[in-house]
């Protein structure tokens, strides 16, 4: 290239319109103002009261469940 040419301008790759898996914002802006609304109206203690175990059993099930689902994770010391 001489001194007088100029460079031609690169033309930017083609972007997605939506941007889709974890970095698609308009899913996670819908989500954060969905979830927003439903804690304004919800009965959160009332809630947590129902999702509780119904039996010592279900309660054992549900313990064992999530000792098995953090032994899955890398970042979690094993107990």
């Amino acid at each position: 290239m001489s001194g007088h040419d100029k460079p031609t301008p690169r033309s930017k790759p083609a972007t997605p319109e939506k941007v889709q898996g974890e970095g698609d914002y308009e899913a996670t802006r819908k989500f954060d103002k969905d979830e927003r609304e439903f804690l304004k109206h919800a009965d959160v203690p009332d809630l947590a009261r129902r999702a509780a175990p119904k039996s010592k059993q279900e309660a054992e099930e549900l313990e064992k469940a999530e000792q098995i689902g953090r032994s899955h994770r890398a970042d979690t010391p094993k107990r």
